[in-house]
């Protein structure tokens, strides 16, 4: 028998001696090793960046989606979008048990998609406005998988959807401060949503909360939930643009924190001219380059904190979840949008 590994190396095929996640390859064979848990997954949460991708790349068409998630997970036994490198997690139920887990529970699996064993039978259905992938397959949760049990109170698709993004909520809630000027480039996605609403506890009567959105028919949702003091109307690729509207809304002093969580590319600059010297910028999105996000700040001489999104903080899923429940619009919103 192959020895086991709790963070999965005995699943990988393909480069051998490194993690599931960087690899390449894995073995997706739906059977449970006695340091797994085998999961019949029902729903895939595909990651914005990914989705948003595939979405392009098919025009689309839900059918031509449904090939290319096909086709990625049977060459690399993973959901890991070879484009953006990232993945997104699952809701199904426990079938077989190698670990403390009973089977029949229903879970959310916290850990992505681009390093979970899966092995699709079908593809039933595509939301192209949820990003949610109906299936009927298997998946493996290794043993240092993180997961949360679906509470029997709330509609399991509206829990996946907000768990997807867990991980930002929570770390706003350890980088906002009282008095902070935070400036949120995604402000009308779910993790937008999540992040202004945790931001406006953080920073109290004194701070402001400053949402960029895309298109103008954005803005009178995004008023009517109460959470930003100021909505900017631009593309996040227009840089210098968003800087100059930027600055005008706060008479040139700019961000303390700036959260990216717009799921394209090319919006590193627009970050790092947004923020304040010395202040923070949170990069939860995974279309984010290290390269253009490293050198542009070295390129115009800009002193800031910059901070790679993590998935995972502690308690992150009753985190987001607690959020949500404070608030009845945007837990409102949330079910209107994903349940």
């Amino acid at each position: 028998m192959k020895k086991l590994c709790k963070y999965g190396t005995h699943r990988v095929i393909e480069p051998i001696g490194i993690l599931p996640q960087a690899a390449f390859k894995i073995d997706s064979t739906p059977v449970c090793y006695d340091n797994e848990c085998l999961i019949e997954v029902n729903t895939l949460n595909i990651d914005s960046a990914s989705f948003h991708q595939i979405k392009e790349a098919c025009n689309q068409d839900t059918e031509l989606m449904k090939e290319m998630i096909l086709g990625i997970v049977k060459k690399q036994g993973k959901m890991q979008n070879p484009v953006t490198k990232s993945g997104g997690m699952l809701i199904g139920t426990v079938k077989e048990v190698g670990k403390d887990l009973k089977p029949g529970v229903k879970l959310a699996t916290l850990v992505s998609l681009s390093l979970t064993p899966l092995h699709i039978e079908e593809i039933i259905s595509i939301n192209i406005t949820n990003e949610q992938v109906k299936i009927k397959g298997q998946a493996v949760l290794f043993d240092s998988g993180i997961y949360a049990v679906i509470p029997a109170d709330l509609d399991e698709k509206f829990v996946l959807a907000a768990l997807d993004v867990a991980g930002a909520p929570a770390q706003v809630r350890k980088l906002a401060k009282p008095g902070d000027t935070v400036f949120i480039i995604g402000a009308n996605g779910k993790s937008g949503l999540l992040c202004a609403l945790e931001a406006k506890n953080q920073v109290g009567p004194t701070g402001s909360i400053i949402g960029l959105v895309r298109k103008q028919n954005q803005v009178e949702q995004l008023e009517s939930l109460h959470l930003f003091d100021s909505i900017i109307v631009e593309s996040a690729t227009s840089s210098i643009e968003v800087y100059e509207k930027l600055s005008e809304v706060t008479n040139g002093e700019l961000a303390d924190l700036t959260i990216n969580v717009v799921n394209t590319e090319n919006t590193e600059m627009t970050s790092i001219l947004c923020t304040k010297e010395l202040g923070t910028v949170y990069f939860f999105s995974m279309a984010t380059s290290f390269t253009k996000a490293a050198l542009g700040a070295e390129g115009i001489g800009k002193d800031i904190t910059m901070i790679i999104g993590n998935g995972y903080t502690k308690n992150h899923a009753n985190i987001t979840l607690d959020i949500l429940k404070q608030n009845k619009q945007l837990f409102d919103l949330f079910m209107t949008r994903y349940a």
